[in-house]
């Protein structure tokens, strides 16, 4: 492990708001507004920025806000919004590819086909960017990013960059354990040889995902992860839950383990069906669903109460 440090001096070049709103960084399209929202220009500009925050400000991370809930009353703290930022992304040897946190996975999907790169086709089922799938080690179609990963670079709060290898970590279905504190800023992945990656296999597998998927509707892709030896889907149909709402939020029709946005829901709606779904999948089948979904922030305010 190697660890780079930056200069202590600061001047941002990224993109800066105040009280952004979240919805419109939330696959959801639902979310309250943030104290500080950032852009960086790169990752030194993203040191820098880290380095000067003070202390108890909280950091949060979005790329394209799949699995991620962002309540109605906003979020304190700071948003480093990696998308269409730390977009840098290289071949790397005869069979590797070193990208960047805020690469959109489908991207990685469409440069191995074009690098004749193997088995990389499974990441174009994953809608989000690199940075959450190697936070979660998403995965789609069999294959999980974890897989794939040699070595990863890392920022911790004081804007240390550090490279750490693969064994540093301990990964299994949608986890990721390692050093505390820090954040994935890029990854070297490395590719079997063999079966190249083509544009006709990952037309394939987006045929598939759009039969079966809701796409094209706001959502954040799977909610709940699949229990040893089931799939969240079947358990959530089966219980009869298929069409369920709560306000403008719905189980979607097309695929059980899918709540959609149908135009007017809140936050509240979607953690309220969300918390009404494992509630019932509990009670008909005796099995506890676990959330791939962050939630994070505050309620809204409570309405004050009407005085006659």
């Amino acid at each position: 492990m190697a660890a780079m440090q930056h200069s202590p001096a600061f001047e941002p070049r990224g993109e800066l708001r105040r009280h952004e709103p979240m919805a419109r960084h939330t696959s959801w399209r639902v979310g309250g507004p943030v104290d500080t929202w950032y852009r960086p220009a790169d990752l030194e500009d993203l040191a820098g920025f880290l380095a000067a925050l003070p202390p108890e400000v909280p950091v949060h991370w979005v790329g394209l806000g799949s699995n991620l809930l962002v309540r109605d009353g906003g979020l304190r703290g700071a948003v480093i919004s990696t998308h269409n930022a730390l977009s840098a992304m290289a071949r790397l040897g005869a069979h590797g590819i070193r990208a960047e946190a805020g690469v959109p996975c489908a991207k990685i999907a469409r440069s191995c086909a074009r690098w004749g790169l193997g088995a990389g086709e499974f990441f174009a089922g994953i809608p989000g960017t690199l940075g959450g799938a190697l936070a979660m080690n998403a995965g789609a179609f069999g294959g999980e990013t974890w897989d794939y990963v040699r070595a990863v670079e890392t920022l911790d709060r004081a804007g240390v960059r550090r490279r750490r290898a693969r064994d540093e970590y301990e990964t299994g279905y949608r986890s990721v354990r390692g050093p505390a504190g820090e954040w994935f800023v890029a990854a070297e992945l490395q590719f079997p040889a063999g079966r190249p990656t083509t544009q006709a296999s990952i037309r394939d597998l987006l045929v598939r995902r759009k039969a079966t998927q809701p796409i094209g509707l706001p959502s954040c892709g799977s909610v709940f992860t699949n229990p040893p030896g089931d799939h969240a889907a079947r358990l959530i149909e089966a219980a009869g839950l298929k069409g369920c709402r709560i306000g403008g939020a719905e189980v979607s029709p097309k695929h059980a383990n899918f709540i959609i946005n149908t135009g007017e829901a809140t936050a509240a709606d979607i953690e309220a069906l969300v918390r009404h779904v494992a509630a019932e999948v509990e009670r008909v089948h005796g099995v506890r669903l676990a959330t791939e979904v962050r939630v994070v922030g505050d309620p809204a305010p409570a309405a004050p109460e009407a005085r006659s």
